[in-house]
């Protein structure tokens, strides 16, 4: 029993459940697994706790909406045209009447036909543009089902770096699994540096310390950084981009270590 549990949760369904991107019958048997197996609820409401950070750290904009389109009909006024004081037939008047009339109708449907065509034009524009933005939200929902599949994975260990009181403000959220050799960084806040500095981000090994890249404000979204297999801590420095050197005790703004 416990491998067939093991076997449903690495299945990653609970993950494709939870971003809608399963059928009925795979709706029904996650349910039933939830029901019936505490593992499992524990393991899907673990999942709905990383999709909130998830959500966070993937904002997403709302696609353009349809834009309203509405057809204004112009009326054009007539001079009223000064008729002879000579008698006129009455049919003279009906055949003018009617010539007008045609003619006032010709222009208005042209009008008509023109404006729809645009309309037809803009509208099949729209459909591209929704069908590209379909494909590329296809597409964010399945890096955050591959996200949420490794925050959920048990190997994953979750590594919280607050900075000190030089950087009262930061704060970053490491996940390292050891198993899978990945390892991903949230930037929950990040203070404000003069332009000639930057945040470094560094593991420490035991004859040295390595440069992981910089930090920037990613607007909370994971990004991978490289993994470490002897690291014995995570720490945040701040540098210069000038090159100059800065001492070692005044620069670090955040430590974490990741050996028990």
């Amino acid at each position: 029993m416990e491998e067939k549990l093991h076997t449903f949760l690495q299945s990653g369904l609970l993950e494709r459940y939870l971003v809608g991107d399963t059928s009925i019958a795979e709706n029904l048997e996650v349910e039933y697994q939830i029901d019936n197996h505490s593992e499992i609820e524990n393991a899907y409401i673990k999942l709905q706790n990383n999709l909130e950070i998830l959500a966070k750290a993937n904002a997403v904009e709302a696609p353009l909406g349809v834009l309203n389109r509405v057809l204004e009909t112009t009326k054009k006024t007539t001079k009223v045209i000064a008729m002879p004081q000579q008698k006129t037939p009455w049919y003279s008047i009906a055949a003018s009447l009617a010539a007008f009339a045609f003619a006032t109708l010709s222009i208005y449907l042209y009008q008509k036909n023109q404006a729809l065509n645009n309309e037809n034009n803009i509208v099949v524009d729209e459909i591209y543009d929704l069908r590209g933005d379909i494909d590329k939200n296809n597409s964010k929902l399945d890096a955050l089902a591959f996200q949420l599949q490794k925050l959920n994975n048990p190997d994953s260990k979750k590594y919280v770096l607050n900075g000190n009181d030089r950087a009262k403000d930061l704060k970053t959220v490491a996940y390292i699994n050891p198993v899978d050799k990945t390892s991903m960084i949230d930037v929950v806040s990040l203070p404000k540096l003069p332009e000639n500095q930057y945040y470094q981000l560094r593991a420490e090994l035991e004859d040295k310390m390595v440069s992981l890249g910089y930090l920037e404000d990613y607007q909370r979204t994971l990004k991978p950084i490289p993994y470490m297999e002897d690291a014995l801590a995570l720490s945040i420095v701040i540098q210069n981009k000038n090159g100059e050197s800065t001492s070692e005790e005044n620069n670090e703004v955040a430590e974490i270590s990741l050996k028990k």
